[in-house]
């Protein structure tokens, strides 16, 4: 635009004027207090963060060691709250499936509160807790914190509500022995939700795949669905068909449930093959999608007048090998724009359309370089870019869109130690909070600054 001669002037004092003003603006400082953060949906909206790394990586802040697990951090209110397990080189038969006899790995757990601003130790809570379970590196579940309470979930299911302040535990439930079940093969993975007053989690039984408590005294409230196995996907609530509906995904099928109640509203049969429902059902507008390592995605269309459902479509195979959609095993998707992107079996980061489940692209750089049985990526949505920390220990900033991925920037963060996979990998979902990103192995946790401020080569990102 052209101004007179004039005008310029007074032009010039309004742009200074604009710009003192938007470097005046707070910057936004939000905790990341559950999986997937604030809202549960993989969206970090913290403002003032770096637009790329500086040469030699962001700040790093803190350290502290920390034993094995695949558990993430959560973040509030100036504590970081994570599991690990401390474990035993005894080893012990222990009743198994079927009433078989398993060798059981003795050991304990821990929750571990720390102090957000330099990573000292606050306190921990340890229960014994021998493993009978496959990849018995750790707890998998990531702390929820929530009011000035702490609820946790083992692998083995005892699901704990601690005093966030001081880790003394309010109440407990201990799925084994409360329900008469055995540990699934990876253990009991279902991030719980809370919902008002209520904790919704994935259990195990007759008639207890899914179950509520309250969320203050443990009082069961409801509990519903029937299943062989009751998988490894946490619940999730979305509004749609002028109800909110409770999402349960287990290995037989799809279901929603009124979540005050535990009503079933609908139910997809979708048989999954090893049990493997894992990454969290996504929804974008009218539709609901989910995914699995060896029968594929699914793809529903929300009924926008009652809760109710149809498929869309669906993928075309149930090979880990054979895949032409998008089959995941770790990583929850993220839909944005009519697209979905993902983690296919063998580490393909894909983009597909989500009207048909047609794929546009796929690249290997986001997850290793190369093909790799389960090789992953998380993906963290951060205003129109995306923040994906990968099983290598690296951070990589990255625009994905339908015409391809473009990487911004990479930094190495952590070492991959677990050797669940025959390789060395991290497969611990990282947090968001205060400009930071907190991120764990199976030695220790790290908190580095992704700050503009701190970082002082690159500007602020402010949307």
């Amino acid at each position: 635009m052209m101004f007179p001669m004039t005008a310029r002037p007074c032009h010039r004092r309004l742009v200074l004027h604009l710009v003192v003003l938007l470097a005046s603006l707070p910057v936004r400082a939000e905790d990341w207090p559950q999986w997937l953060g604030p809202q549960r949906d993989g969206v970090w909206r913290e403002t003032g963060i770096l637009e790329k790394f500086p040469e030699g990586g962001p700040k790093l802040r803190w350290r502290a060691p920390l034993g094995n697990g695949y558990s993430g951090p959560a973040v509030a209110k100036g504590r970081v709250y994570v599991m690990d397990r401390v474990p035993s080189t005894e080893r012990r038969s222990a009743p198994g499936g079927g009433g078989k006899q398993r060798g059981a790995l003795l050991g304990s757990e821990r929750v571990l509160c720390f102090n957000e601003a330099d990573g000292r130790l606050i306190w921990k809570h340890e229960y014994d807790c021998p493993y009978d379970v496959a990849y018995p590196s750790g707890p998998r579940v990531t702390p929820t914190v929530h009011e000035g309470k702490v609820y946790t979930l083992g692998t083995e299911g005892n699901l704990l509500c601690l005093d966030a302040g001081t880790g003394k535990v309010l109440w407990s439930f201990d799925y084994k022995k409360e329900l008469g079940v055995s540990s699934p093969t990876w253990g009991f993975s279902a991030n719980p939700l809370i919902d008002g007053k209520k904790i919704i989690v994935i259990a195990r039984g007759q008639g207890s795949t899914a179950m509520a408590f309250d969320k203050d005294t443990g009082k069961e409230i409801w509990r519903a669905l029937s299943a062989r196995e009751p998988g490894y996907c946490p619940p999730v609530i979305f509004e749609a068909g002028g109800k909110r509906q409770l999402i349960i995904w287990h290995p037989e099928a799809v279901n929603s449930l009124d979540p005050e109640t535990g009503k079933v509203y609908w139910i997809e049969p979708f048989q999954i093959r090893s049990g493997l429902t894992v990454p969290t059902p996504r929804k974008m507008g009218d539709k609901l999608f989910v995914t699995a390592f060896y029968n594929g995605p699914m793809m529903f269309k929300l009924d926008a007048d009652k809760p109710a459902a149809t498929v869309l479509w669906r993928g075309n195979t149930a090979s880990e090998r054979n895949t032409d959609k998008l089959h995941s095993i770790i990583a929850t998707p993220f839909l944005k724009d009519g697209h979905i992107y993902g983690v296919d079996s063998y580490g393909e980061f894909r983009c597909l359309k989500a009207d048909t489940g047609e794929r546009l692209w796929e690249t290997y750089a986001a997850t290793g370089g190369k093909s790799d049985r389960w090789a992953t990526t998380f993906i963290v949505k951060h205003g129109s870019r995306f923040f994906l920390p990968n099983e290598k220990g690296d951070l990589i900033i990255a625009r994905l869109t339908p015409k391809g991925y473009e990487e911004i920037s990479r930094a190495h963060l952590i070492e991959p130690t677990n050797h669940d996979a025959r390789r060395p990998v991290v497969w611990s979902h990282p947090a968001f909070a205060n400009r930071n990103i907190y991120l764990r192995n199976d030695g220790e946790m790290r908190c580095y600054s992704l700050a503009a401020d701190e970082n002082k080569s690159v500007p602020a990102a402010r949307n």
